[in-house]
């Protein structure tokens, strides 16, 4: 398939090119960068921007229009086929823009064209991914902290917790290895990357400290939006027809607005932002109908079965894109999608089967604080300390 022009021989970037270094498991260089490419990239990425050791996995170079295809093909609204070339014909917040994504080329060298005005690069996150799948690092959906000398690896189903329990122990000397995503290595090691982490007022409301640091206008819309969302809910219950049905339409979007982005720095401190760790202990985190804090010891097993579901779920908006790949290119396949599953099941058994391991439900929203005293409990019973 078509795509962008090659980086030298050699693996040193083009002249013009920015490179992302993903802790060495994953390479990304932008081709002709532009700031506005390199701080895209940024946005989706952080601040990963690091000379390679040689050549990308991915690279990626945006252009303001790419060639109008002779002849689309679509599946669905959002993808096409023309020749060799698959597009995927929506960017960010769904604004009309194209994409050439080689999906037969994803774990190996996977060249991407990118219009600049579908805002970001779709699907990079997933690319990324799977291409650190084949060189036998799992990616999973976790955040991580290092804790008196202790790597704590907190998992879980999205909205279970994970953040929280990150939140929780930013003021009391943890040292900050990741949020969202994290890396595991075959050695143990736990690797993060310094994006934004996404606080919602209800996070804000508990870090006083914090809220004394953010603006004045944030501060406001942190506290009038959710008041203004179930107002809207209310008045939308309570009028009948299409006024009603707009409000209460409006209410989740209204919700959706109440958080803010706050770099890892500004909630650990600029010298505990570590990135690296080493798992020693995994907290399996899900919330529970109780207002009460609990936590039991589980098997690591347990929990590597419960997060390949998860995982799964996470790629899902992928493998709906791959489906209209194949829908399209019939006789082509990606083997790391279609082997993702067993690569998984393999990776996190092999990972966490023999880690300490708890599991933790809470209700929600909780209170941060409350999550503290019994993951303490865990790292200062015997055998608790790093290893």
């Amino acid at each position: 398939m078509s795509a962008a022009l090659p980086a030298d021989a050699s693996g040193t970037a083009p002249a013009g090119s920015v490179d992302f270094d993903l802790h060495g498991i994953v390479g990304i260089r932008v081709l002709d960068a532009r700031p506005a490419d390199v701080a895209t990239l940024t946005r989706q990425l952080g601040p990963l921007a690091a000379p390679l050791a040689g050549e990308p996995d991915i690279t990626v170079r945006f252009v303001d229009e790419l060639p109008e295809p002779r002849r689309l093909t679509y599946a669905g609204l959002d993808a096409a086929a023309a020749g060799d070339d698959f597009y995927v014909l929506s960017g960010k917040d769904g604004r009309a823009a194209r994409t050439l994504l080689p999906v037969a080329d994803v774990g190996g060298r996977c060249d991407v064209v990118c219009e600049r005005r579908a805002g970001h690069v779709p699907h990079l996150l997933a690319l990324i991914n799977l291409t650190a799948l084949t060189k036998g690092v799992l990616p999973l959906h976790a955040s991580a902290f290092t804790y008196r000398g202790a790597g704590v690896l907190v998992t879980g189903w999205a909205k279970g917790g994970k953040t929280e329990t990150l939140l929780a122990f930013a003021a009391r000397g943890a040292h900050y290895v990741g949020d969202e995503w994290v890396y595991l290595t075959p050695d143990g090691g736990m690797h993060g990357v310094p994006e934004p982490i996404r606080l919602w007022h209800w996070h804000v409301d508990q870090l006083p400290e914090l809220r004394t640091t953010l603006p004045a206008a944030t501060r406001a819309r942190l506290g009038l939006l959710p008041s203004a969302a179930s107002s809207a809910t209310a008045l939308g219950n309570r009028l009948p027809g299409t006024a009603g049905s707009v409000l209460r339409r409006a209410a989740p979007v209204l919700r959706r607005q109440a958080h803010v982005q706050v770099p890892p720095a500004q909630l650990f401190g600029a010298d505990a932002v570590a990135l690296h760790g080493h798992v020693d202990h995994v907290v399996l985190v899900a919330s529970h109908d109780r207002d009460d804090v609990t936590i039991e010891p589980v098997t690591g097993a347990s929990v590597a079965d419960r997060m390949l579901a998860s995982l799964e779920d996470e790629r899902a908006p992928f493998l709906q894109l791959y489906r209209q790949f194949r829908f399209l290119f019939p006789g082509s396949r990606a083997a790391v999608v279609t082997d993702a599953v067993a690569t998984e099941r393999r990776l996190l058994h092999r990972l966490l089967d023999d880690r300490p391991a708890h599991l933790l439900r809470h209700p929600y929203p909780v209170l941060l604080d409350s999550l503290v005293p019994p993951i303490e409990g865990l790292l200062s019973a015997p055998g608790g300390s790093a290893s």
